[in-house]
């Protein structure tokens, strides 16, 4: 790290650390998404805020290697044959937005009065959106595998690769005094560039499993660290002395390791620099925003500011919806896109070098993405505000109305489907409502009636049925939605039996205080029944095991007996354990096992081993 420092760098070390862990937490708890924490946090150590940094072009240059190992890791998630998958996409889908918007782009710079290579130039890198940021986006909100998030996906890729064609142009304009270079050097920088592109895919294809296989057979994981960390920047660096994008280079190792066995490896000892390295980047970004051309020239960057993200958000909702998008996929993906990007800098700054444009015009545009960056978070929080969640369309789903089945099921997920089939074998009259259309047009067509209702709400309890009902079942997933539907049949159908799926402990304490006649915690009698598995697997005998196990759960029922009459709160962040409640009878097969594993001894192991014990158990979600 280069800062100008006297004496050690130590301080500065500390700033950076510490502003990005003050900033990240308090625009989160705002809103704003962690991105603009660290922009606002390297605004304020940089050379315009507190002047401790008086450099961020050094540390810009490290830091974007937080940008290249995030597409590393994004190669390791893209396998070939999941490439392939999406070339319709990438080549499509891309190639248009890419298309159209750097047209729109190109059209506001010439309509203002600029050169049609300056305008190209000032356009072309508005098009290539912020990878950092629209990733980093698309994983805080875990979208990264949905069609919309892989959508994205594709055409940051595409943009990521057009950089190379992007060059090439930006040389082929330059003005005649830098013409000296002559057509066979352009010809001989594109054949370096294949060349490096295919020496890398060899390289990939046939080097790189048999070194990790010899380095595994040592060891030494901190070998195996260094090697990952090899990988990844050896890349990089050929691509950047191939005149390409480093990002590019680590995409395509990524990619080449994607089948390794070692993939899920090279991940884990990525992982941590890469996080550490992407906060860096933002932090460098906006120590880099240079006030004083701000304040010199803000009509026209905020002019241009405006216009770009504008045109360009019209230019990506438009293709978007010209391709089959709905509204609200297009305009959210126009919000999410509208920025420029990294890459941008690189583009600025081949352009002032062969004279298409001068200094003050690449700081200019340098702030207008800057800019852009700084106020993607802060559009995106306007989005949310001016438009309402989408309403769900209710075609060919009977809503909950003058119901009268002999037992009420209120929730449809995986609890309540396999708590219906007893009942539905046995020929009992059953209803049941859920609020969940995609969830009730997916039961259709596997037989299942399901009506559409809200459980909270005392009308559809009464429309559904729940008065005349023998017995209702709250088996919806939501702890709280549980302990609410609950207290709303307690104070209306008190004389209606009501039988609950509890949550956590927190949640089973609540619903026997609100009265209900049973519940249970939803993963606890199927671990259990593993439990007892092991235990025989073990060589303990099937009796034995199975007194084990009903030692475990009245140890528990007495425990939990002891709380309720004493009042302790043992829910909602202290204990979370999946534990019986009372009278509990063991289920005759294992439920869907917890997703997530536990990592804290819980309640009941300590009190089998004789301890007296209050700690944390993991909750399935």
């Amino acid at each position: 790290m280069a800062v100008e420092t006297s004496g050690s760098e130590l301080p500065q070390v500390v700033a950076l650390l510490a502003a990005g862990v003050i900033a990240v937490p308090i625009f989160r708890r705002l809103g704003l998404g962690s991105i603009l924490g660290y922009l606002a946090a390297g605004l304020a150590i940089g050379p315009f805020g507190l002047g401790i940094f008086y450099d961020p072009g050094a540390i810009l240059h490290v830091a974007e290697l937080g940008v290249v190992m995030f597409l590393f890791i994004i190669g390791l998630e893209m396998q070939p044959s999941r490439l392939w998958g999406m070339r319709r996409q990438i080549f499509g889908l891309g190639v248009a937005q890419v298309g159209v918007c750097a047209v729109l782009l190109t059209g506001v710079g010439f309509l203002t009065g600029f050169s049609a290579a300056q305008s190209f130039v000032a356009g072309a890198g508005f098009v290539l959106t912020s990878t950092a940021i629209v990733m980093q986006i698309l994983e805080e909100r875990g979208e990264l595998s949905t069609p919309g998030g892989q959508r994205m996906v594709s055409i940051l890729l595409l943009e990521d690769l057009s950089i190379v064609p992007l060059l090439a142009l930006v040389a082929f304009l330059a003005p005649a005094a830098h013409e000296d270079l002559g057509w066979m050097h352009r010809l001989t920088s594109i054949g370096i560039g294949l060349s490096a592109i295919v020496g890398l895919v060899v390289a990939g294809r046939y080097l790189l499993n048999p070194l990790f296989r010899i380095l595994a057979d040592s060891h030494a994981r901190e070998v195996m660290t260094a090697a990952a960390l090899l990988v990844v920047l050896g890349s990089a660096l050929a691509m950047e002395v191939s005149g390409l994008s480093m990002a590019m280079g680590a995409f395509l190792a990524g990619v080449l390791l994607s089948e390794s066995t070692f993939r899920h490896q090279l991940e884990a000892d990525i992982e941590p620099f890469r996080g550490v390295l992407l906060g860096l980047f933002f932090l460098a970004v906006g120590m880099s925003l240079d006030l004083r051309i701000v304040a010199a020239n803000w009509q026209m960057i905020a002019f241009y500011v405006v216009a770009y993200m504008l045109v360009k958000a019209i230019g990506i909702y438009l293709v978007a919806r010209g391709l089959g998008n709905s509204h609200p996929m297009a305009l959210e993906r126009a919000v999410v896109m509208a920025q420029g990007g990294e890459f941008a800098f690189v583009l600025y700054s081949s352009a002032m070098t062969v004279g298409i444009i001068d200094g003050e015009a690449n700081a200019i545009l340098t702030a207008i993405i800057i800019l852009s960056m700084v106020l993607t978070p802060l559009a995106m929080a306007a989005l949310r505000l001016l438009t309402s969640e989408p309403e769900q369309s209710l075609d060919g789903v009977d809503v909950a109305e003058d119901l009268s089945g002999s037992v009420l099921i209120i929730g449809f997920g995986r609890f309540g489907q396999i708590a219906s089939q007893p009942l539905l074998l046995r020929g009992i009259d059953v209803t049941i409502i859920d609020n969940d259309v995609e969830m009730i047009q997916a039961a259709a067509s596997f037989g299942f009636k399901v009506y559409y209702g809200d459980g909270t709400r005392l009308d559809i309890l009464h429309t559904a049925g729940a008065g005349r009902a023998r017995a209702v079942l709250i088996c919806v997933d939501k702890g709280e939605t549980a302990v609410r539907i609950a207290e709303q049949m307690r104070a209306e159908f008190a004389l209606i039996p009501v039988l609950a799926r509890a949550y956590d402990r927190g949640i089973a304490m609540d619903l026997i205080q609100s009265g209900v006649e049973y519940q249970i915690r939803e993963t606890f009698e199927s671990a259990l029944v593993f439990g007892q598995a092991t235990l025989e697997h073990l060589g303990v005998d099937q009796d034995e095991a199975a007194d084990i196990i009903e030692d475990v759960r009245q140890r528990d029922a007495a425990r939990l007996d002891a709380q309720l009459a004493g009042g302790l709160q043992a829910g909602r962040g202290f204990m979370k354990g999946n534990m019986p409640p009372r009278g509990n009878a063991p289920v005759p097969a294992p439920l869907t096992p917890p997703r997530r594993p536990g990592r804290a001894m819980d309640e009941e192991t300590a009190s089998v081993l004789g301890h007296s014990a209050e700690t944390e158990g993991e909750q399935d979600g």
